[in-house]
Formats: structure tokens, C-alpha cells, sequence
């Protein structure tokens, strides 16, 4: 018996479950989703290159005139001051800029499309944190020597290889080209090795794309593996997010005990409490000045019934017996709502019998 309680233990300890969406929600938060890191880098090396392919002759005339105009302008100064120097490094500065920084814009844009693309709009500070675990040794060689990290070593290989084997390949195309270089101009061998430069450079963009969507759906395979929770995790989650259900039968207790209590006052106001005579009680009140009809404000079946006649002849309360009128209001009518039209008839002999009776009295 105790070994078959041990193996439910086992199984529900068993992370085979698929996360819930409040599993999901949690690990957001914490920054952690669902990314490839090899999809960003692509975008990123693409569009960079794509980027050159077209602006590539407008920054080789910049950078040519930004040239021209350094040594025409610059190597004439025969002295040198604080102020020219600063100068001097503000206008190299500010001819750099328009250069580069079209290239630093493509590359960033293309980084934040790249991580929105894969798990949308997220800012969480949860990985920025300091975590002591993080610097256990044991845990460092674990990771080390894990399989994720065998298939990490694995796909730079295949990275290594397979962007070596394009570019070569490209080089290999173009041989002749490469070998004449030392007889070109320096204007002419600066456009050669551009152009080579971008081809290689798409060429192992795209390799490195097809191989980041491949590595995308690993990572999505042990993303939703790392998520996976046992039986015991999502009835554990359930009692979080919904309430322990021990917790909340003594809630709904209390509940029906404070209903109870303000329905029991409600008894010594009530005209007529009408009886099963042992079964049923329905206490009914009516104010002709500011109600249309009488009102159901107790009503009880066995001991709450017995409870209700026992208020109301405290209360000198008057009680009729009417077994199929008590019967049907309790089943047709809530406490607090006002009797239906079919019942009026009924009602009113009711009323009418216990005003006789109150009179007399």
C-alpha cells in the first residue's frame, strides 16, 4: 500500500502537464519567453548588409569626400591650438556620424523587430536582478556539461561550417577577381572587396536565417519543456489563484450564516408566517403604503422553518397553515422579491384572516 502511494506521489510529482496560461502569464513577467537569439542576429546582419548593397555608393563618395576634404584642409595648418584641435575633432566627429550611424540605426531597428516578432512588446527588470544561485560553481559545470549546451557547441559548428562553405564558395566564384586585386587602382579594389564583402556578407545572413528558424523551433520545444507542470503544480496553482476550496466552503459558510441571521430579523416585521404546517414556513410582509404587493422576507424548510415559527410566535406574529401555498411560494419566490400575480388571490384571504384576527385582538 505504501509503494502504491509512493508511485502516485512519483507521477503527480511528474512534470507532464502543459503550463497554464497563468504558468505562462508568470513567466512573462519575469523575462521569460519564448526567443531565439540566432533570429535576431540574422535580421540584424541582413538588413546591415542589405543596407550597404543599396546606400554602399553614397558612403563610399562620403567617405572619399570626407577624405579628400581631411588632407586638403588639414595638413596645411602649420601650428596647432587647443581650439583647432577641437575643432578639428568635432567636424571628423560630426563626418563620421553621418556615416555611421545610418548603419547603427538599420542594426538596431532590426534588433527590436527581431525580438518583437518573436514574443512582442515586453520590458520586465526581473532578469537584471542579482541572483546568488547563479554563482554556484556546480551549477556552472552542470551547465556546462548539460545537453543544451552540447547542442549549443553543436549548431556553432554548424554555423562555423556551413557560413565558411557559402563564403568560400563566393571566393572560390570569384577567384579571378581576387587574384588581379594587386593590379587594380585602389579606387577599383576598393569596390571589388566592397562588393565581395556585401555578397559574403547576405550570403551568410541568409544561411544563418534559415539556421536561427530552425534554432527557433528548439527553443520553443524547450521553452514549453522548462514550463511543463506536475498534477500537484496546477491543483497548487488552482488553490492560489482560486482560493483554498476548505477556505472557501467556511467563506460561503459564514456567508449563509450572516444571511441567515439577517433574515431571522426580518421575521418579528413579517403580517403572517405561512406554514406547511412542519415542513415549510414563508414569512410575507405588506405595506399598502409603499408596496404593490406583499414580499417574501423568511422562508425556511424543517429547522429553519422551525426556527421562523418560533421567532414569530416570540414576536406574536400570526401563522396560517397552507400546505399548497406554502409549498408553491418556496419554490416560485426569493426572500427579499414580491409574490407574483398568482398568488394574490390567496394572499388576500390570508391577510384579510389574519387583520380579522388582529382586530379582535
Amino acid at each position: 500500500m505504501q509503494l502504491l502511494e509512493l508511485d502516485l506521489q512519483f507521477f503527480a510529482g511528474e512534470k507532464t502537464e502543459k503550463a497554464t496560461p497563468k504558468k505562462r502569464q508568470d513567466a512573462r513577467k519575469k523575462g521569460q519567453v519564448l526567443k531565439s537569439q540566432d533570429v535576431t542576429s540574422a535580421l540584424v546582419l541582413l538588413s546591415v548588409f542589405l543596407f550597404l548593397m543599396i546606400a554602399g555608393t553614397s558612403m563610399r563618395d562620403g567617405i572619399m569626400s570626407f577624405f579628400n576634404e581631411t588632407f586638403s584642409k588639414y595638413m596645411l595648418i602649420d601650428t596647432l591650438s587647443i581650439k583647432l584641435v577641437v575643432k578639428i575633432y568635432k567636424d571628423v566627429l560630426s563626418e563620421m556620424a553621418v556615416i555611421i550611424l545610418p548603419i547603427m540605426a538599420i542594426a538596431m531597428i532590426a534588433g527590436i523587430a527581431g525580438n518583437f516578432l518573436q514574443f512582442g512588446f515586453l520590458f520586465s527588470a526581473e532578469p537584471l536582478k542579482f541572483d546568488l544561485t547563479k554563482l554556484d560553481p556546480v551549477k556552472g559545470i552542470k551547465r556546462m556539461f548539460s545537453v543544451k549546451s552540447l547542442i549549443e557547441l553543436l549548431k556553432s559548428i554548424l554555423k562555423i561550417t556551413l557560413i565558411g562553405s557559402v563564403t568560400t564558395a563566393i571566393l572560390w566564384k570569384n577567384i579571378d577577381d581576387v587574384l588581379s586585386l594587386s593590379f587594380k587602382t585602389p579606387g577599383a579594389t576598393l569596390i571589388t572587396v566592397s562588393k565581395l564583402t556585401v555578397f559574403m556578407g547576405i550570403a551568410a545572413s541568409v544561411v544563418l536565417l534559415i539556421i536561427a528558424v530552425l534554432d527557433y523551433f528548439y527553443q520553443k520545444f524547450e521553452y514549453e519543456k522548462n514550463l511543463k507542470m506536475s498534477k500537484q503544480d496546477i491543483k497548487d496553482e488552482y488553490k492560489n489563484s482560486e482560493g483554498d476550496p476548505l477556505i472557501k466552503s467556511k467563506i460561503k459558510q459564514r456567508q449563509r450564516e450572516m444571511a441567515m441571521r439577517r433574515m431571522m430579523q426580518e421575521v418579528p416585521q413579517a403580517d403572517v408566517v405561512i406554514t406547511n404546517p412542519t415542513h415549510y414556513a414563508i414569512a410575507l410582509k405588506y405595506d399598502e403604503e409603499t408596496m404593490d404587493a406583499p414580499k417574501v422576507v423568511a422562508k425556511g424548510t424543517d429547522f429553519v422553518a422551525q426556527k421562523i415559527k418560533f421567532i414569530a410566535k416570540e414576536n406574536e406574529v400570526v401563522m396560517v397553515e397552507n400546505r399548497p401555498l406554502a409549498r408553491a411560494m418556496y419554490d416560485q419566490v426569493e426572500i427579499g422579491q414580491h409574490i407574483p400575480d398568482e398568488f394574490f388571490k390567496a394572499v388576500a384571504e390570508v391577510l384579510a384572516y389574519v387583520y380579522r384576527v388582529k382586530r379582535k385582538i
